[in-house]
């Protein structure tokens, strides 16, 4: 590697920092051979459910050059949303801790262009797209080439010092730049995902059976919820973060500093009898520009109605 793509790599992690990234890793553009068969095999078990979107662009999810024309390198980098305060800890109903604030799509996404301008002001053009889990590209996998993390056994990404409560973003583009090595596992004996885990997604190391997840239910899931969720909710109505919560590497996490990802003070009071008289007006002024918008005030409902008569049918036969 030239002395250019060394000084550009550089460049571009100062830059990184600058910009509050986390982490900023970076891999050569190619294919992810190591990935294509366990991909493969997820699908095969229908382990996306109703995830239907995965099944779609499967050589564009294992090659980003087939997505970004020219591409030479992944440039991977973490941006941190863990809150000052946990609000499941209220005893309320749950939301999980990525969508207490603004909709990180477009935040992050535009975090990216401004940095990006500054990298083409100071090194020239270049060709380039910037992704934020918006596009069929296996996220983890090239933070994992890029050194950012490992896969944890609950497939989430962690790293050593910051632990796994953080978005992960791409810029992939035609830079040839000085790659970095992929670091070690370091999960080692432990279990407490796989034991915390309600439902048992995590059906074996780092292999989730999406259809069985919380996060899946109470988001992705257009329909009913399945009999089968029943009394393992945990009280959590958009998302779970119960296999995180659970991990020993995230008492390393730290607070952001992200305004746009504070939530909204009226969840701060929230009780459970609020959340089951939610009207759409107040479900719109509360996340309007939240990631909770997109499972919609029915899907919502529907989650804080599963939730209260699976608590109910609990109760009634205590009694």
């Amino acid at each position: 590697m030239s002395h250019t793509a060394e000084k550009y790599a550089n460049l571009i992690k100062a830059k990184a920092e600058k910009f509050g990234f986390q982490n900023c890793g970076i891999s050569p553009a190619g294919f992810l051979e190591e990935d294509a068969q366990p991909f493969e095999s997820w699908l095969k078990n229908n382990f996306q459910g109703e995830m239907a979107y995965m099944e779609n662009y499967f050589d564009k999810r294992l090659d980003p050059r087939l997505l970004v024309e020219g591409s030479k390198s992944v440039i991977s980098l973490s941006y941190n949303y863990y809150p000052e305060k946990d609000l499941a800890e209220l005893g309320e109903l749950k939301i999980s801790k990525y969508a207490y604030g603004q909709d990180y799509h477009e935040i992050i996404k535009e975090i990216l262009r401004e940095m990006v301008q500054e990298l083409q002001d100071e090194i020239g053009d270049f060709q380039f797209r910037i992704f934020t889990d918006s596009a069929p590209i296996l996220e983890r996998s090239w933070a994992r080439k890029s050194g950012i993390g490992w896969v944890g056994k609950n497939a989430n990404l962690i790293t050593k010092q910051t632990g796994s409560f953080y978005f992960l973003a791409e810029i992939i583009c035609d830079l040839d730049l000085t790659s970095d090595e992929p670091t070690s596992d370091h999960c080692g004996s432990c279990r407490k995902c796989i034991e915390a885990c309600p439902t048992d997604a995590i059906v074996s190391d780092r292999i989730i059976d999406g259809s069985k997840c919380i996060s899946y239910a109470t988001i992705e899931l257009k329909n009913e919820i399945p009999e089968s969720f029943k009394g393992k909710m945990e009280d959590w109505m958009f998302g779970c973060d119960i296999c995180q919560d659970v991990c020993p590497w995230n008492r390393f996490s730290k607070p952001h500093h992200q305004n746009l990802f504070k939530p909204n003070p009226l969840l701060e009071n929230f009780q459970k009898s609020d959340w089951q008289e939610l009207s759409q007006d107040l479900f719109s002024e509360l996340f309007r520009k939240s990631p909770v918008k997109r499972t919609k005030f029915a899907g919502l409902k529907r989650n804080i109605n599963f939730i209260r008569d699976q608590t109910d049918t609990i109760q009634n036969k205590e009694q």
